[in-house]
């Protein structure tokens, strides 16, 4: 289906290695290891192995030296073949970036080649039970002993962390905090270290990358688990949290296309009444504005993802934009599709219905639309602050 994005020839080929893969395995592979619990593994080596993972992190560290720009392609074209693939964002995306931004070389030799490949993925640990959105009001707290740290709390909705070797964890630098300022710090935490536990969140998303509470008791890291510099946890979180914006963007583009593409051929071959239900304009006007609403946030991701390349100040504005406007789109997009399949819509032949939450939780993850509403207001339009 023609859209408005118009790749350069870098960008086609990316696009036509990823939907080479995708084809081999299909919507419905992925929907199967969502609904059992299974993991897609195979899919994973195959990307990793094809140089698809890491595209966007430094050639010296086992990258492919392009940038969000070219992950945006990788991750919208997954999605748009029936794969939002969260663990591509958490991964190499959101940890790779924290971590070639802010790494040392030791920590990026050990790990990016690894991420890039898909031999090793890394969960994200940020989010806790009663800190929300407030990443200044972190409870899980660092403290000193000897050159290393003892960590101890607890984080929530924390994805794929069973598929993972290591955690990128952010916690209170209790060291170095204050009652007026409270320091963050990163860490590196092996999966397997004594005192880390995990415990599986039920919920209504249909993904292979499953949600879990971590647990963290008295869990003692070396020196060499710290990312950067002690205390200075909250601004460097920002090198992942801007491209994580930007590539919820890109699922939410790929998700738009994969329903509207779904319901237009639907409606092309669908016929009642001896004529195809889309000559009917209750039906083509609906996916028509989808449509154009999910082309225009593909255009809004894109930009989002050039600024970021030119490391522009603009950049923060931008991804939230692109989050916004994405989720948006695709959850009307995918609503349609649904309500032009009729019944088929809630049918699992057809790989609609199961895909309703996990692109309803973009309207929340990372950011909250409300959240979104709020920097928007402030920064943009210079509103006064709100909390």
């Amino acid at each position: 289906m023609p859209g408005l994005i118009h790749d350069s020839d870098d960008h086609r080929a990316i696009r036509e290695s990823v939907a080479a893969i995708a084809k081999q395995y299909g919507p419905q592979y992925f929907l199967e290891r969502g609904r059992t619990g299974g993991h897609i593994d195979e899919l994973w080596n195959d990307l990793g192995e094809a140089g698809l993972l890491g595209v966007h992190l430094p050639e010296e560290y086992g990258g492919g030296g392009g940038g969000m720009a070219e992950a945006v392609v990788v991750v919208e074209e997954l999605s748009a073949h029936g794969m939002p693939m969260l663990i591509w964002v958490i991964s190499p995306a959101i940890c790779g970036s924290i971590l070639a931004a802010h790494g040392s070389h030791e920590m990026k030799q050990a790990w990016l080649p690894a991420l890039a490949d898909g031999s090793m993925k890394m969960a994200f640990g940020l989010t806790e039970p009663d800190a929300g959105s407030n990443s200044h009001n972190l409870k899980t707290t660092a403290r000193r002993d000897g050159d290393g740290w003892v960590i101890s709390g607890q984080k929530y909705y924390i994805s794929a962390i069973d598929q993972a070797d290591a955690v990128l964890l952010i916690a209170r630098d209790d060291d170095l905090s204050t009652s007026d300022h409270k320091a963050l710090s990163i860490f590196v935490v092996p999966t397997d270290t004594p005192g880390l536990s995990i415990q599986l969140i039920d919920t209504a998303i249909v993904s292979p990358d499953k949600q879990f509470t971590v647990f963290l008791d008295e869990v003692r890291v070396g020196p060499e688990s710290l990312v950067g510099q002690a205390g200075k946890g909250l601004r460097q979180v920002f090198a992942g949290l801007n491209p994580e914006r930007i590539l919820v963007g890109a699922i939410c583009g790929g998700v738009g296309r994969y329903a509207i593409e779904k319901a237009s051929d639907y409606a092309r071959n669908r016929k009642v009444w001896s004529s195809p239900i889309g000559a009917h304009q209750g039906v083509s006007h609906p996916l028509a504005e989808s449509h154009i609403n999910v082309e225009l946030s593909r255009l809004a991701t894109a930009h989002s993802a050039r600024l970021a390349d030119q490391d522009s100040p603009g950049v923060g504005e931008a991804a939230n934009i692109a989050k916004f406007a994405a989720s948006e789109a695709a959850l009307k997009a995918l609503d349609q599709a649904i309500q032009t399949h009729g019944g088929n819509g809630l049918s699992l032949e057809y790989g609609l219905s199961e895909l309703w939450f996990v692109t309803r939780l973009m309207r929340t993850a990372p950011v909250s639309r409300e959240m979104v509403l709020n920097f928007v207001a402030q920064t943009s339009l210079d509103l006064p602050r709100s909390y």
